[in-house]
């Protein structure tokens, strides 16, 4: 069992000084979680970098571009799928107009929108890189779980998700930042 830092607080009572702390369980699992997510997450980053010179997020935008109509979408639809940043949807986009695999062309009907447009050869990158990234992600997450726990981890990052995403007016979303 993994004890908390000296520093941290008991994991459970639950409700002791006002406040829900982790059961020793709940603290296993979140941690658990966590130390999976950042390995794969750098797995995936490592591979990428090796095949193609991108980071894993980089890779994500240019799949988006490839399955959207023409291969364009408006930045922030981009930044809105991506769940990032304009800002960092902007740096990512110039990153990669450098290398030549996607442009910005301006909205004709709204001055200020621009599309990110995925070229030819950003296609062509994409298609290049597509089988071995298809094969680290099986190796690192799907071949290491059963069909009925593949079933059950999608379940469970669904609720998460639909958790998470808020629907209200006003919501703080890093799109909208």
């Amino acid at each position: 069992m993994n004890t908390p830092p000296a520093s941290a607080p008991e994991p459970a009572p639950a409700e002791a000084d006002g406040h829900r702390w982790l059961t020793a369980e709940e603290q296993r699992v979140w941690r658990s979680y966590l130390h999976a997510t950042t390995l794969l997450e750098d797995h995936l980053d490592r591979q990428l970098q090796r095949d193609a010179g991108m980071p894993h997020i980089y890779y994500g935008l240019l799949v988006k571009l490839a399955e959207a109509s023409q291969h364009r979408l408006r930045m922030t639809e981009l930044a809105m799928d991506a769940k990032i940043t304009r800002s960092r949807l902007s740096h990512a986009i110039a990153r990669l107009e450098r290398s030549g695999w996607v442009r910005r062309e301006d909205c004709p009907s709204d001055k200020r929108g621009q599309f990110a447009v995925l070229t030819d050869q950003g296609l062509q990158v994409l298609r290049r890189t597509a089988p071995g990234h298809v094969t680290a992600v099986r190796q690192a997450l799907f071949e290491r779980l059963s069909p009925a726990q593949q079933k059950s981890l999608g379940e469970i990052m669904q609720i998460i998700a639909e958790g998470l995403q808020p629907n209200e007016a006003g919501a703080d979303l890093p799109w909208l930042r």
